[in-house]
This record gives C-alpha cells, structure tokens and sequence, in this order.
C-alpha cells in the first residue's frame, strides 16, 4: 500500500510532453545549508551529540520533491571544496564567507550516505561548483529530450531556465519552493533567463564577494540591461550611459566584466555518467532505515513521505525475504496439544498480542497487566501456528502450559520480560528462553532508542512486517482475520529468524555471554519484580499531594505579590517579561525564545539580586514537580493496592537500569520530601518488613580497580572515610586537618571523575572558577597517577577500536571519537571515560540481583526482591527471616565480583522504603 501524503506548498508539475522523461536535479550543498538555518540545531541532535537538523530539513524537502515532480531520473551535486576555477581567477571569490559552524561538519557526508541508501547518483567534481555540474546535466538532458527540474538555493541557476527547464527555488526556509519559469524569471526582474547573468555581474553578489557598481543597484543594472538587451551591448555602448552611474559603470568596467565571466555557469564539465543514466533506482530500504534509525529519525510521517517516494514501491518492504515462507494455520479448541507434540520438540519464536484494556502492540510488548489475546508459535523448518488463549480446553492449556515452562523446549521471543509478566497474568510461567531479539539489538547497538520488532526485521532481515494490530483491540482493523493471524505467524517467523542473526552478530562482538549469563537472567528476575510490585499507602501520597499543591498555590499567591499581578508562573514567556521588563533583573543566557529562566539560571537570579522572586520560583517549581510524581504514583496503584513499574534494560546505553509507569528513579533521594513521598511504599500484608540493600561508592570502587591505582586502592582498604582520606592527600594535610569543604570538593571531583566530568563541569558544581578546578584536578592526579593514567588510556583506546568495555564486556560504541566536530567529540570522550565505569557498576549490580534471587529459592526462603533503583535494591521479608536475608544479602552482594577495592554493602530494614533506609 502506498502511503497518501499533503502536497508541498508548490504546485507539481505536469508533463508537458506526455511520456517525456524528467530529470530532477538538486544543489545538495546549498540546499543542507539552507536547512541547517532554518530549523534549530538545539532541537535535532542524536543522543550521542550529532546534530541532524540540516540532515532533517535536507531529507524532509527531498521527500516532498520527489512526491511533487515525480522525477524518471534524479541526482545530487555537491561541492568539493572552495578551490575551484572561480577563486583560481579571483583569488577574493567568496573569501568574504564566514568559517563553516561545526554544527553543519559532518552533516553534508551524512546525506550523502542517506543519498547511497536511496541508490541517488551524487556528483562532486574537483574544481567545479554543484551548480556547474547541474548546469551541464540539465543543458545535456533538454538536448535529449528530458524535461528538467532544479532545486536550488543559488539564484545564478535563473540563467538555466528554458521552457524545459525549470527552477524551484526556496523562499521560506526549505518548506516552500517557488517555480521558475522564463515567464516567472520575467515576471521577477523584468529580464529573460539569458540576461539574468548579464543583470546579476552589474548588480554585483555580496555572497560570492563579488563587487558591484557604486550607484548601481538591482533596478538601475534590470534597466540597463533590459535597454542594451545584454552585457556586451551595453559595454559596446558604455560611453552613452549618463550620469555618475554611467562614469561609475566605465571605472568599474573591468570588474563587471570579472563577474560575468564567474556567473557564467560551466554547461560542459566532464561527468562519469549521462542523464539517460540517472533513471531512478529502488531504495536499498535495509540500509536507509539503519541510517534513519542512527539519525534517530522515527516520526512516522516523516519515514512514510520518505519511503512513499520509493520507486521500488512501499509494498517492495513488506515482502518476506526471499525463500521465506510461513506455512500457517489458525488453531481451534483442542487443536493445540496436538501441534505441540508435533512441533514443540523445535526451537519456537513466539509472539502475541496483548489485550485491549492495555492496547495492542507488536510481539514483546503485550499488555503486561492484561495477559494476551493472540499467540503465534513459528518453526524454522515453515510450519507456524496462532491460537486465542481463552479458547483453549483443558488439554491444551494444560500442554501450552507445560511448554512454556519446560527449560529444554527452546523458545525465541522479543522483549521475552513483557511476554512473561503477561503470560503469567495467565497463571503461566516461562523457561527456555534461548534469545530476546530486543536484547540482543541492544547487546549490538546499545546507543539506539528504539528496538521495535518491525524495525529491527527490516534491519537485519531485510523484510518489513505486516499491518499493526489496531488501536481498538481487535487483531487489525480492516484486516480479515485470517490475514491478521496470518501477520502474526509472520512475526514470530520473523523473532525466530532474528534470533539466528542476532546469534552470530553477537559471537562477533563478544556479547553472547553477556546475553546469556546476565541479561536474560535478569529480564526473568524483573518479570517476577514487576509482577510482584510494592505497596503503597493511597492515604499518605494522597495527603502529600494535597499539601505539595498548597505549597504550589502558596508560591503562586507570592509570586504574585512580589510583581504587585497576576502571571502564569508556568509561561516561560511571561516570565520572561516580568524578570527582564518590568523588574530589570540581569539578562541571563539569551536563547531563540529569549533570555533562559530554567532552574541554573533562576539560581543564578537568586545571586546576583535582592529580589526575591527567583526564589519563589524555585520553590514553585520544585513543589510543582512533587506534586506531579506524587499524583502520578497514586494513579498507577493497581487494585491490588501495589504498584507495579516496569523495568527498562535496554534504555541506558551503559547498562544500567530504568523504570517506567512510574518512574520511580525521579523520587528525590536526600530531601525531606523525597523520604516523605518514599514513606507510601510499604511493606505488603503477610510479609514483615522491607529490606534495602546497595554497594558503597561501587562507581569509585570500580574506578580504583580499573585504574590499579594503589593510593586510591589503599584508601578504600584503610577503612577509614574515603573522601577524608584522599582530601588529606590531594591537599596535603593530617586527616584530622581536613574540613568540611575540602571533603565535599574532593567528593564531588572523585564522583566526577567517574562520570567524565570536566574541569569547567567541576567549576560549575562547586561554584568555583575553571582554574581552581583545574588546579584541583590536577593536584588529584599528581596523587593518584594511575587514574589519570587509566582515564587517558581509555580515551586512546576507545579512539582506536572505536568502543569502551566493561570487565564483563560490555561494549559502548563511540564512532564520535574520530569526529572533526570538536562538540561530538568532546561529548564522545566523555562518554569513554563515563562507561566502562557505569557499565562496570551496572553489571554488577544486576549479577548481585541474581545472586541474591538465586540464594533465596535455595534457601527456601518466601522473601522476594521487589525493587532496584538507583543501585539499591529492596525486598519484601517474610515474618522470621529477616536476619537470614540480611546475611545472604550481605554475602551475595559481596561476592558478585572481585575488585581490588573491595565491594562493601550497605543494608537497612522498616516498614517502609524510607525507615528501611541505611
């Protein structure tokens, strides 16, 4: 099905000769950078830094191009360089043009192999401009019978334009073309195309430096022109032109006659292909959607206009890979033990859809809460089969059940966590489980934000999936239902095919281990953990929510008092105008919607003046943000008085874990409100207490080991306080010596160090210049030189292999490393020093949550771990074991890895999150 887009702000053109062959043609160079400016760099990036905006706005245009002139042939040029036989001749040609923004680096290549992908020619030729190279394809092409399209931001294209020839130039950003045609081109300057380089070398260019004539302006050289009928007339006839602008035209003669030899477009570069040789091609879909997936370009319509414009037909996408076929069938009541015992011996991919009351999704992502609607099992050797779970007799459920949680019968799932927590909504438990497709792409490619099924089969399988499940519950809207259960089939082929893949794609880059031993571990432990949720008191958060509000509406009535009116307190905008209009406050860092009034710069206010209505912002801001966590706590407590998040494993490139539907990492650790709100989570009915457990300073611990460095290793050891320890020596007193503030200093650069912080990052936390923190950095790692030693080595490193690894090898990717962008770079090397420290902290974490799971079933223990935030742990103690749990804890946790500096863990017990607090 091709997909149906708006038209673009220009009219399409209609052949003018039917059957006629038309040529697009594109200034690939004049067109990014036009796009660069009109969309803003702050708000396109990709998570690792690298700006997209010029890339976005390149594409977007491209597709709506393609839509509108529907071209049989189409190309790109760029430029090389700015050496081209121009500025040979006039050594000033564009010199006047400032440095390239290192924003824009890097995006033109970028393009260009998004242009590879789409199978688009693109030229660059040595000594020439894009438009060169465009003026002799479109001159060689209406000379064999083409109609011709440009697009260009470069206005000498005008002298290009026949009746079969056409200029679509941008005149609003890169959303609106308008069409230049010789009756366009008249209608603008009064001139035909012919003449425009005649009009354009009097009228001079700033852009290109060229000069024009004192005097002499657009009308004045449209006159002239327009008069003589061209440049070579009106020299001829220099001496009748009167007034000073004539006399200014004779001294300038030369100069003009300079401009006209430059403007003139070059029609006959040598070129290594024809316009008979451009004929559209079939995108290479596989590959465009890995680039639009790096670039993080997922907003559908977008993707759809792109893909719509493919020649190769939207449909080309969705075929199966060659050879691939699913021999399906629907099973009815007591029809599937049958084909269990048929097939259940083979590895199985499963996929399902959940039920309506969560919304259907793809495979993996079934309504958790819900329990599922629709399963597939498929066989690598063809035959597949789906089936309704409520449908099944006694028979059935009772063998479905069995497989499922037989360890020997190898299954292949994606997001194998949801598929679990929902099937266990059916009183189902699962095992097996060989592969999680999702995990893998993220073991692969841990930078990438999204791991959807349908876009990791294009990927890697080269076939895109069929239609979604609808958004109203049912298997797919419109879809017959054997179709639809046939797009289900499909899916889990398509699971199972990419666990094959996945297989030796992670054998190559050292992660099957990693997979196996860790990560599908722990993606069954969290199933359990989410299925058991925490309790939590309904009364307690709703009464912080009324008192959070109070506050709220206590910062409001403030405010308000301190302007002498009312404003919306939440209007940036408004803001805006109260504190730098009618209060005069200092202006602060001026952004594209005016001066900043986020939290660094209202504290920042709250320095520099008396006023006092920074403050009341913060405050307003701080109480208005837990109220919002607290209100979205109580609406996530399930019936059963719990609430049940869901933990991410493949969101944090670093391994670490996050929770979603609620977040539970955004409840303040150290504040008074943050212990009230952690107060609503409770010990449930039938069990004793709640137990918490994490490691102390794991992230410099991890740093010490990796580092080997022995004054930062003897430190850990003396047990002695760490930070009183190390400040004794970077500032070179008795420990009995070191006050309060070189002990926070010292934290805070040490926790830095762990997460790659710089010296004007360190200056900026403790409110100090960037050379006292240089200073205090340096002065650490004359100290502790095996740090400073490993932190470089890591960078260098990395900068070779192109990754940082964890001890457990865990890798973390960083292409930007090599970048000529020095802020992708800069943020790249960061992200070196920061990884294999986090990673480091995160595996072991998770081992220790496996450890401890482990210990509890051999023990026979009923406590079950309920939590992991912010790398503690919390578990729910049955009544009497509460010492038994904390000696296992203690042990497990302990023993999860050996560093050099050992692992020391921290517990607490109470009844709620907050006394069980350590």
């Amino acid at each position: 099905m091709r997909h149906v887009a708006k038209k673009a702000s220009h009219e399409t053109a209609s052949p003018k000769t039917p059957g006629a062959p038309r040529l697009l043609l594109m200034d690939g160079h004049s067109l990014a950078y036009r796009a660069f400016f009109a969309l803003p760099a702050e708000n396109f990036s990709t998570i690792t830094g690298q700006p997209t905006n010029a890339i976005y706005g390149f594409t977007s245009m491209l597709a709506n191009t393609l839509r509108d002139e529907a071209p049989t042939h189409f190309a790109v040029a760029f430029d090389v360089s700015r050496k081209t036989w121009r500025s040979a001749e006039f050594t000033e040609y564009k010199a006047n043009r400032s440095k390239t923004p290192d924003e824009f680096r890097g995006q033109v290549e970028l393009i260009g192999e998004l242009l590879d992908a789409m199978r688009v020619p693109r030229f660059a030729i040595e000594g020439f401009e894009a438009d060169d190279v465009i003026a002799t394809l479109a001159t060689q092409a209406a000379a064999e019978g083409f109609e011709v399209s440009i697009v260009t931001g470069d206005r000498d294209a005008f002298q290009l334009v026949t009746d079969d020839v056409t200029v679509l130039y941008p005149t609003k950003g890169v959303s609106e073309l308008t069409r230049y045609t010789p009756e366009k081109v008249h209608e603008k300057y009064g001139l035909s195309p012919e003449q425009y380089p005649d009009y354009a070398a009097l009228r001079g260019d700033p852009s290109d430096n060229l000069p024009g004539i004192p005097g002499v302006g657009e009308k004045t050289a449209a006159k002239w022109i327009s008069q003589y009928g061209s440049f070579a007339a009106l020299a001829e006839h220099a001496d009748e032109v009167k007034g000073k602008a004539g006399q200014n035209f004779r001294d300038h003669l030369e100069s003009v006659r300079l401009n006209r030899r430059l403007t003139e477009l070059v029609r006959d570069v040598e070129l290594p292909l024809r316009p008979a040789q451009l004929a559209r091609e079939p995108y290479d879909q596989q590959a465009l959607a890995v680039i639009l997936d790096a670039l993080e370009f997922r907003h559908q319509n977008f993707r759809d206009r792109l893909f719509a414009a493919d020649p190769g037909g939207v449909e080309a996408e969705r075929e199966p890979a060659e050879g691939v076929a699913v021999d399906g069938a629907v099973l009815g009541t007591g029809e599937v033990a049958p084909w269990l015992e048929r097939h259940g011996s083979a590895r199985l991919g499963v996929s399902s859809v959940g039920q309506s009351a969560g919304g259907p999704k793809r495979s993996g992502a079934a309504s958790a809460r819900e329990g599922v609607s629709e399963i597939a099992l498929a066989t690598a050797e063809g035959p597949a089969a789906s089936f309704d779970p409520s449908a099944l007799d006694e028979t059935d459920e009772r063998a479905f059940a069995a497989w499922l949680a037989d360890a020997e019968r190898e299954k292949v799932m994606h997001d194998a966590k949801s598929l679990m927590r929902a099937f266990g909504e059916h009183g189902w438990s699962v095992a097996g489980v060989r592969m999680d497709t999702a995990l893998a792409a993220y073991l692969d490619k841990p930078g990438r934000r999204s791991f959807a099924l349908d876009a990791l089969s294009v990927e890697y399988l080269g076939r895109e999936l069929g239609p979604p499940p609808a958004e109203d519950g049912q298997l797919a809207l419109g879809v017959e239902e054997e179709a639809a259960a046939d797009a289900l089939m499909g899916e889990a082929r398509a699971v199972l095919d990419l666990g094959e893949a996945f297989e030796s794609r992670l054998e190559q880059v050292g992660a099957a281990e990693l997979l196996r031993d860790l990560e599908l571990p722990t993606s069954a432990l969290l199933a359990e953990m989410e299925r058991a949720g925490i309790a939590a008191d309904r009364d307690h958060l709703a009464a912080l929510e009324r008192q959070f509000a109070d506050a709220v509406e206590q910062a409001v009535r403030e405010a308000h008092a301190a302007v002498g009116h009312e404003f919306n307190l939440g209007s940036p905008k408004q803001l805006q105008e109260v504190l730098f209009g009618e209060l005069g406050l200092p202006k602060t860092k001026r952004t594209k919607t005016g001066y900043t009034t986020d939290a660094d710069a209202l504290a920042w206010l709250a320095g520099q003046t008396e006023h006092e209505l920074p403050v009341i912002m913060l405050r307003y801001r701080e109480q208005q943000k837990l109220r919002t966590t607290v209100e979205g706590l109580i609406k996530t407590i399930a019936p059963d008085g719990r609430i049940h998040t869901s933990f991410n494993q493949t969101v944090a490139a670093t391994g670490r874990l996050s929770s979603t539907d609620p977040n539970l990492q955004n409840i303040p650790v150290r504040t008074d409100e943050g212990r009230a709100i952690r107060r609503g989570f409770r010990v449930g009915e039938g069990y004793e207490s709640l137990l918490t457990a994490d490691y102390s300073q794991i992230e410099l611990r991890v740093m010490a080991h990796l580092s080997q460095d022995d004054g930062l290793i003897g430190a850990f050891t003396s047990g002695e306080d760490l930070h009183t320890t190390v400040a004794s020596q970077v500032f070179g007193v008795e420990k009995t010596e070191v006050d309060p503030e070189m002990r926070r200093k010292i934290k805070a650069m040490s926790y830095g160090l762990a997460y790659g912080l710089s010296a004007f990052g360190l200056s900026q936390q403790l409110s100090i210049s960037p050379d006292e923190a240089r200073r205090l950095m340096d002065t650490f790692f004359e100290r502790f030189g095996g740090v400073r030693d490993y932190l470089q080595h890591v960078v260098e490193e990395a900068r070779a292999i192109g990754y940082t690894q964890t001890i457990m090898g865990r890798r973390r990717y960083l292409p930007d490393l090599n970048s000529d962008n020095r802020q992708r770079r800069d943020m790249a090397e960061r992200m070196a020093l920061n990884a294999p420290i986090q990673g480091t902290a995160a595996d072991i974490v998770k081992v220790a949550m496996l450890r401890v799971g482990e210990a509890l079933a051999a023990e026979g223990l009923a406590s079950r771990m309920l939590l992991q935030v912010h790398d503690e742990i919390v578990l729910e103690v049955a009544p009497g074991e509460r010492e038994a749990v904390e000696e296992l804890v203690r042990r497990e946790m302990a023993d999860a890895v050996e560093l050099r500096a050992p692992l020391d863990v921290s517990v607490g017990s109470g009844l709620d999150w907050d006394s069980a607090a350590h």
